[in-house]
């Protein structure tokens, strides 16, 4: 995450994956919310980087990348294991 310190980090990526709970519809807990937000990060950077050619910084935009990311990985999961996603 561009510009957002190591704290900065961790609120982002356990917001990213509260929203993205909520918007699948998943029950995940605070840990799993972390864990996800900071994946989520992964894969939203390489969505808005590498495929959608943006470039970002700062909280606000780290906070709706990581979520984007979020939700993806969320879907993918709930897609293999063979759950509906939303």
């Amino acid at each position: 995450m561009e510009g957002v310190g190591w704290i900065s980090t961790i609120v982002i990526g356990i917001l990213a994956g509260w929203i993205a709970e909520k918007v699948t519809g998943s029950n995940i807990g605070l840990i799993m919310n972390l864990i996800v937000g900071l994946i989520g990060a992964v894969i939203g950077r390489f969505l808005a980087v590498s495929v959608f050619n943006l470039e970002y910084s700062g909280w606000w935009a780290s906070l709706a990348v990581s979520t984007v990311g979020a939700i993806v990985l969320l879907f993918i999961v709930g897609v293999l294991r063979g759950r509906r996603a939303v």
